[in-house]
């Protein structure tokens, strides 16, 4: 996956094309990892807050009295 606003900016410092268009490659590829990465974090927010919401609901009825 090529980032073109990264090839044009080094192409624009004098950097040679072939050197650019791998820069730009890994940065791209570098985006890709960290979106996957997000992603997993997010869902794993979500699944922490269901938890710590379950203990506490279990806590409640186990310390409140009926």
């Amino acid at each position: 996956m090529l980032n073109y606003d990264v090839f044009e900016a080094f192409r624009a410092a004098g950097v040679p094309d072939d050197k650019a268009r791998k820069a730009a490659e890994a940065l791209g590829q570098d985006q890709v990892r960290f979106a996957k990465i997000e992603a997993k974090l997010d869902l794993h927010s979500w699944m922490i807050g269901a938890t710590v919401a379950l203990n506490i609901a279990i806590l409640v009825r186990l310390l409140v009295p009926a």
